[in-house]
């Protein structure tokens, strides 16, 4: 069941022009629209990717059917795309929507923290989940978040969001470069120290049923690929095919200059020597033997 749009709150930042509004339910959600100047299968990558992350334990918000009225549209002057040489109205009908992060009050959701307070944040350790995931997907983007934190609370929890360049845009191929689909400071990577800092999210993709990842595709409205069901198919069959490759895509990312994972091999240093039990960690993505 669609969330019935009821009311414009205002426009969001980024590419694809989300606009922020309230749902029938009483949630605010990011929308976007399918004639965002992006490409209209980025609604269909951010429903399947969010899905999947949610599907493996990641912070991500939740994603639901949105349904805009021509009557909100044609009574909403913002509701409206620019192209840069010229507007159009959004598209009524069924939209994406991302249940908006956090509150409305300043400070509560902010995309950008000093990197003591990111060093900081309440779930870091998802960042190596979520580069699997990305790195899964072929996110072709840098990874981006938003920072959340109630009222009276000192740290902040990551939210991931934008899977838009998910299956690279609209062109649903993969195209496996070292540093697409990171997260753009290295300190968020600074406390992997071997694949098991992946962990539960690194397994779970690797055996995540067929017929979880077919479910998911199966939900995203086929106006939003063009109605060519064979395209949707090939791209999942592509996507399972891609589980066993996470470990490598993620290996050619801690190879580059990047450098992202300076503690890789360090477990031992970290644990203690008593909990260390040499050999555990297996051959290191440099290379090297633990």
């Amino acid at each position: 069941m669609a969330v019935q749009a009821v009311q414009h709150i205002r426009r969001m930042r980024g590419g694809a022009q989300g606009q922020l509004m309230l749902g029938a339910d009483g949630h605010i959600y990011v929308v976007k629209f399918q004639n965002n100047p992006q490409h209209m299968r980025v609604l269909a990558n951010e429903l399947v990717a969010t899905r999947l992350a949610a599907a493996i334990g990641l912070t991500a918000p939740e994603a639901e059917l949105v349904d805009v009225s021509d009557w909100l549209i044609e009574n909403t002057p913002e509701l409206e795309v620019d192209f840069g040489r010229r507007r159009e109205r959004c598209c009524a009908g069924l939209q994406f929507g991302s249940r908006f992060a956090g509150g409305l009050m300043p400070g509560q959701v902010v995309d950008y923290l000093p990197e003591e307070q990111l060093a900081e944040v309440k779930n870091i350790g998802e960042f190596a989940g979520i580069l699997a995931l990305d790195k899964w997907t072929g996110n072709a983007n840098g990874r981006q978040a938003v920072f959340v934190r109630r009222q009276r609370e000192r740290r902040y929890k990551a939210v991931f969001i934008d899977f838009g360049y998910c299956f690279h845009a609209g062109e649903w191929r993969f195209e496996d470069l070292p540093l697409r689909g990171v997260y753009y400071r290295n300190v968020v990577y600074r406390e992997i120290v071997g694949w098991e800092s992946f962990e539960p999210w690194l397994s779970r993709i690797e055996q995540l049923s067929d017929e979880t990842v077919w479910a998911v595709a199966n939900e995203v409205p086929p106006e939003w690929y063009g109605g060519d069901l064979s395209e949707m198919e090939a791209l999942v069959e592509k996507l399972l095919a891609r589980r066993s490759r996470v470990r490598e895509l993620i290996e050619a990312f801690g190879s580059s200059d990047r450098k992202p994972f300076p503690q890789w091999g360090q477990a031992g240093k970290i644990l203690g020597d008593a909990d260390w039990n040499e050999g555990q960690w297996g051959a290191s993505i440099l290379g090297r033997v633990n």
